[in-house]
């Protein structure tokens, strides 16, 4: 398969200017990319907890494709902006001529610079908004040590423009680097190169000589510590928390050792983990060179690391080849869990990953109940402009990876895996779209395999509601033995004591919480949590399926230790459903919003704004 010669790849990432072809201009942004891009930035912010802003000023580098444009377009939101300056031939800082549109719900405010000259550079200086979308500012008393205070970012999908005036679309790709002043006795990371060893004294300094897009940009600002887990791997966290996560990441290496015997080299340089503060939103960020984790996933027993391989997976799936826009986003998640199961497999045997895929399917047909049905295509015709058409529901995630797993299935893997690799290869550092992949599948599959899949399959797995019906399931010898445990004990054959669990893994335990959910009566529910403490377990997703099961069962008693979860976890995953499920009865709701009101000033914005619409609905 063709790949680019080595010097000419270095030029593209050193440039971040590599040929791409012509994307439609992302309905989401301001931005008119045909006629501009940005190649470059550079950031020089202080940091000012007191306030909760960022100030300073952003310098971006500019490539001009159309020699008729005088206008530069970019994406911001409430920033306070003081003066915008630009770089004439003579290298000279003049300053510029702005407009600010009026704040829209969706998109932020357009930010318009006026660019006779086409100059090369343009620097605008800023403040942040203490309400900025991406950034959340913890008080000392919100963190572990009760010290000092936290910042950190979550800037996907379209946030990174609440804390940097950008082309704040992933069609655009730029190199960065970055001065940052921060209080002293924090330290400053970023999605750029980290060293472990820096003190911060004079600022802290960053760069990120690989081209990037906008929601890659990262900042985290805390009481950090550095753990080093191998020889390019490290993990951050809070003191009180380094010990533990150390020990829970201590498999990292061997992770991105697993992922390059699959797919190529690992091309960022490090790979380091940040474990946020319990607010953070997600399970993960796959921020190059540095994700940022939840600290649900320390478990004490490494039984959530699969997440830890996801972020990983993406460093070629999503940052290296990425979704040109957010339409095509099952090409950065779906494939990215297609490949973490593949990492999985390797380290851990096919059991053990075949386990975590049974489940993910089972729980993605489970959530076609609650999703449109013109919101299950993996590619939607329709021109919305709102980044949660395509991204609430995470269906792109199980869907995607099944697709390319049917394909590895019929195709068998001494085929597919070079085809994968291929198409990491040939798209690296570039951002892609569906009908890129689609013209990459029959050029280089489809046209030597045609009965691997018919063009009608595959239109009906790209545009299609639901799962296929040819889709071939995963089954687990483990999983299909836990299915008659269950039934006996529903259906009171099997007692409580008597369910043997000695051996059950976190996935087992589940499933088995899945599949008795809405089935299991307080009763029941009341003895598993006396005989195995659910309630309180270390394990959050068991913990999380725990508390649904009981809230749908009306098991009360389970409400303490889920107002301390509730306060004390802020990722989406868990606490929308769990918030959700609650507001299906008349108390649970009065209880419900009774504990959002204490809780809601913890969590980050995006969770805000993900539990006040359901507290409306």
């Amino acid at each position: 398969m063709k790949t680019l010669p080595a010097p000419r790849m270095l030029a593209c990432v050193l440039a971040a200017a590599c040929s791409a072809p012509a994307f439609a201009l992302d309905p989401l942004s301001y931005a008119h990319t045909d006629q501009v891009r940005q190649t470059g930035l550079h950031l020089n912010l202080k940091a000012d907890f007191s306030h909760q802003t960022l100030a300073g000023s952003a310098e971006l580098a500019l490539e001009w494709l159309d020699k008729s444009a005088r206008t530069l377009d970019l994406d911001t939101r409430e920033l306070s902006i003081s003066k915008i300056e630009l770089q004439g031939a003579d290298g000279a800082w003049k300053p510029a001529r702005y407009t600010v549109d009026k704040l829209d719900p969706e998109k932020g405010n357009a930010l318009h610079i006026d660019a006779p000259g086409q100059p090369a550079k343009v620097r605008i200086f800023y403040r942040t908004a203490p309400t900025a979308a991406a950034l959340q500012w913890l008080t000392p008393a919100q963190t572990m040590s009760g010290k000092r205070p936290f910042m950190f970012s979550q800037s996907e999908t379209i946030n990174a423009r609440s804390w940097v005036p950008l082309q704040d679309t992933p069609a655009v790709r730029f190199t960065y680097s970055a001065h940052i002043d921060a209080p002293p006795g924090l330290r400053v990371v970023m999605s750029a190169e980290n060293d472990p060893k820096a003190t911060g004294k004079g600022g802290w300094n960053f760069r990120m000589p690989q081209p990037v897009t906008s929601y890659m940009l990262a900042i985290g600002i805390g009481e950090l510590e550095a753990a080093t887990l191998g020889p390019r791997t490290a993990v951050y966290a809070e003191p009180q928390r380094i010990k533990d996560a150390a020990y829970e990441l201590a498999d990292t290496e061997k992770m991105v050792s697993a992922a390059e015997s699959l797919y190529g080299p690992y091309r960022w340089g490090r790979y380091d983990v940040m474990i946020a503060p319990p607010s953070f939103p997600i399970g993960g960020m796959e921020n190059p060179r540095m994700t940022f984790a939840t600290p649900t996933i320390i478990a004490s027993d490494r039984s959530l690391v699969d997440l830890i391989a996801h972020e990983l997976a993406h460093s070629w799936s999503g940052n290296l080849v990425t979704n040109a826009s957010w339409k095509h986003w099952w090409l950065n998640e779906g494939f990215t869990t297609y490949v973490t199961t593949r990492i999985l497999e390797a380290l851990y045997g096919e059991e053990v990953a075949t386990m975590n895929l049974q489940l993910e399917q089972e729980e993605a047909l489970e959530s076609l109940a609650s999703i449109p049905p013109a919101k299950q295509a993996l590619l939607t015709r329709d021109p919305d402009t709102s980044s949660e058409h395509y991204t609430d529901d995470g269906l792109a995630y199980p869907k995607g990876a099944w697709l390319l797993r049917t394909l590895e299935q019929r195709a068998g893997r001494a085929v597919f895996d070079p085809f994968l690799r291929g198409w990491f290869d040939q798209h690296a550092f570039q951002s892609v779209t569906t009908e890129q992949f689609v013209d990459y599948l029959r050029q280089n599959l489809l046209a030597r395999h045609p009965d691997v899949m018919p063009e009608a399959e595959l239109n009906e797995w790209l545009y299609g509601p639901g799962i296929p019906a040819s889709a071939k399931r995963a089954v687990s010898a483990r999983l299909a033995a836990l299915d008659a445990t269950r039934g006996a004990w529903l259906a009171g054959k099997t007692g409580t004591a008597q369910l043997d669990t000695s051996k059950w893994t976190a996935t087992e335990w589940m499933k088995f919480l899945n599949d008795v959910d809405r089935k299991a009566d307080r009763a029941k529910l009341a003895e598993l949590d006396r005989k195995y403490a659910l309630a309180t377990t270390r394990n959050n997703e068991v913990a999380f399926r725990f508390y649904r099961a009981a809230i749908h069962a009306g098991y009360d008693a389970v409400r303490p230790p889920l107002e301390a979860f509730l306060m004390s976890v802020g990722r989406q995953k868990f606490v929308v459903p769990l918030y959700t499920a609650l507001l299906e009865t008349p108390d649970g709701a009065a209880w419900a919003r009774a504990v959002y009101r204490k809780a809601r000033e913890r969590y980050h914005p995006v969770t805000q704004a993900s539990v006040d619409k359901q507290m409306k609905k």
